[in-house]
């Protein structure tokens, strides 16, 4: 039977049964052993497990980044959690010019299968160096697959499925969905990286959203179903390798496309997903692509200007309202 299971919960729970399963996969980072994890999703794992699988680091992101692709190199299965994406920065290095490019640059003689997790985006008053959302940099590394699951089932599957992947990936966890609510799958089971899923059905407008973007799209959904506007709501989940084809077939219904993101406008990754659409369903589009982004700046601390940077259900209604010719 289907459990309901707080984000956090369903993450700690793929984590659990993985490192249960396979004697490979260890979990490195900064407080994640007796502290349980910033926001506690590796707790218990230190009791289960021991220190030698999961290890507490120094402050330091490139070294037990580094680390873990070494150790990953050598036939493990690290998950490394970052405190928090922004820390990330300071790993560039390590993620962009090691873990995506060893299997390249080796031929094929050398895997680097790890995972690399944590929390994104912006939370409540963080400020802007620990506000950002940065998974369009991810996403233009050749030799990264990119994933920002947006549910507790969604995030314990894709989970699931990146630990056992062969090579590198970026999972990105919203820091205001660790504590939201869904029904879980009960025993085994894991979501094929780079599926979409709809939703929501709808016939007049398609509205593309991920992460904890998805819960602002599928509100505005409900209320626009009120005056009358049937959306179709997708979730990519997966963000690299994207399944444009779900998308696209719903384009092709609806004619209309709005993408919401939580990310800069400029170089973002709607940019690209409208893209992709224009040039593969351009005759089936009714009105031009809308994208609701956060706003170019730097994450104001004031609360109301931090609302004010963030897409919320208002702009989404308002979006398409426009592409449906409805203002």
């Amino acid at each position: 039977m289907p459990q309901e299971l707080t984000y956090r919960e369903a993450l700690n729970q793929a984590m659990r049964e993985e490192m249960r399963r396979d004697p490979r996969v260890f979990l490195i980072g900064e407080e994640v052993g007796y502290y349980q994890g910033a926001f506690k999703v590796s707790k218990g794992f230190v009791e289960e497990f021991g220190p030698q699988r999961v290890l507490d680091t120094p402050i330091t992101e490139a070294g037990f980044t580094g680390l873990a692709i070494g150790a990953a190199m050598a036939g493990l299965r690290p998950i490394v959690e970052l405190m928090t994406f922004n820390f990330g920065i300071l790993a560039l290095d390590q993620i962009v010019n090691n873990a995506a490019k060893i299997r390249y640059m080796s031929g094929g003689q050398l895997s680097v299968p790890m995972v690399i997790r944590g929390p994104g985006s912006a939370a409540h008053q963080l400020a802007a160096q620990h506000s950002q959302s940065l998974e369009a940099w991810f996403c233009h590394v050749p030799g990264l697959k990119v994933i920002a699951p947006a549910t507790p089932h969604d995030a314990k599957g894709l989970l699931k499925s990146a630990i056992r992947d062969p090579n590198p990936v970026i999972f990105i966890e919203a820091q205001l969905l660790y504590g939201t609510k869904g029904q879980v799958g009960d025993g085994e089971f894991t979501i094929p990286i780079g599926q979409a899923a709809v939703k929501r059905s709808g016939r007049d407008v398609t509205i593309v959203a991920y992460s904890k973007m998805l819960l602002v799209a599928l509100e505005a959904a409900e209320a626009l179903s009120k005056d009358g506007l049937q959306a179709e709501v997708i979730d990519p989940r997966t963000l690299k390798p994207l399944d444009l084809t779900t998308i696209v077939e719903s384009v092709k219904k609806t004619g209309r496309l709005v993408i919401v993101e939580e990310g800069w406008r400029f170089c973002g990754l709607g940019a690209q997903i409208a893209d992709s659409v224009y040039a593969a369903a351009l005759e089936y589009l009714d009105a031009p692509i809308i994208r609701v982004t956060g706003e170019d700046v730097p994450m104001p601390y004031s609360r109301p200007l931090e609302d004010a940077a963030i897409p919320d259900k208002a702009r989404v209604i308002a979006a398409v309202r426009r592409v449906t010719y409805r203002t």
